[in-house]
């Protein structure tokens, strides 16, 4: 009996598995500092713990995507280690700030499967929870992932697609406890522009690019203990080693806060695609349209939904040509509610 693991196909999930991943982490200050060389972060609330306090918190969080990544990272093994792209997320949602020193499992079930017509591939729908040393939930997101067939003559199962939300509204968010700007030090922040200065419809360049290295990509993909084969290893893309898509995210969030410095918690993610492949020597350059805003509860704070686009042309306000597919200079369409001072 072999004792490595070839990953699963897609004959191997059934609708209703529940997959507990391998192996819990605990986040450190080591996380943020790594993050924050990766990427030109600098949103305040993630930077300074007085900051935070400032607004309410017990101290500053680590980033939402380093989060993200982590609990994504675990998923690899037993959700894409095979797969051919990862297609899409919805239903997005933090739940709770992660510290350092909490400690992050995760775990997946699968609510969706549908084989497609080559009889070569399928679609693996999954709901997946990051937990703490709580047990409490502090991030949970859907993503569907096309996976090889390990057996192309294995019969198809039933197909079952998720019901799933186009769009988070206000009330499904979830804003950390005590949280306020009441108290928001724009000029601590780096920009003066309030929830009330953005206007929907509005579309913001944010100007500053980022070339990805090659080493740094593999760095950070490590970082995140994401095992794809595509990301590392030149016999799987001999055209060049995959960006690992998280990486693209983290550029462009960390781009924008030329423009949204004030755009402080990322809390939904409505849905995202990863448009185009991503090498190492592309410039990642971004802009961002706001698509909506509401008012919340908390003293100060307000909602703002945001399209963030990363491009490797520079293009600005164009996504799709005339037959409705992504142009080849987008890498990236994320659709998210990031709470913002009022």
């Amino acid at each position: 009996m072999t004792k490595t693991n070839p990953g699963r196909f897609f004959e191997d999930y059934q609708v209703g598995q529940v997959i507990k991943h391998a192996v819990p982490r605990t986040v450190a200050e080591g996380e943020r500092a790594l993050y924050h060389a990766l990427y030109p972060a600098r949103h305040a609330l993630y930077s300074s713990d007085v900051f935070a306090a400032d607004c309410g918190l017990d101290g500053s969080p680590v980033d939402d995507l380093i989060a993200f990544h982590v609990v994504f990272g675990k998923t690899v093994p037993d959700v894409s280690l095979n797969a051919v792209a990862n297609l899409g997320y919805a239903e997005g949602r933090w739940l709770l700030p992660v510290y350092p020193g909490d400690t992050l499992r995760s775990e997946s079930e699968v609510i969706g499967v549908k084989e497609n017509s080559n009889g070569k591939t399928g679609v693996v729908y999954v709901r997946t929870r990051g937990i703490n040393q709580n047990d409490d939930v502090v991030l949970e997101y859907v993503r569907w992932v096309m996976v090889r067939k390990g057996n192309v003559d294995a019969p198809a199962p039933e197909t079952v697609l998720p019901d799933l939300k186009k769009v988070l509204s206000v009330d499904d968010l979830v804003i950390p406890e005590g949280l306020t700007f009441e108290n928001y030090y724009f000029d601590l922040a780096g920009e003066q522009h309030r929830w009330g200065d953005y206007a929907v419809g509005e579309i913001i360049d944010h100007v500053d690019g980022v070339t990805i290295e090659e080493a740094e990509h593999m760095l950070a993909t490590r970082l995140w203990q994401n095992t794809a084969k595509v990301h590392f290893d030149l016999t799987f893309r001999p055209e060049g080693r995959l960006i690992y898509g998280g990486h693209v995210i983290s550029m462009a969030r960390a781009l924008s806060f030329n423009g949204l410095a004030n755009a402080q918690m990322i809390v939904g993610l409505n849905g995202g695609a990863h448009a185009n492949p991503c090498f190492s020597g592309d410039t990642i350059k971004a802009w961002t349209e706001v698509l909506d805003k509401a008012e919340t509860d908390f003293p100060g704070v307000g909602a703002i939904r945001l399209r963030l686009v990363a491009t490797k042309d520079g293009s600005v306000g164009d996504l799709k040509g005339e037959d409705g597919k992504y142009k080849s200079g987008v890498l990236l369409d994320l659709d998210y509610w990031a709470l913002m001072p009022v």
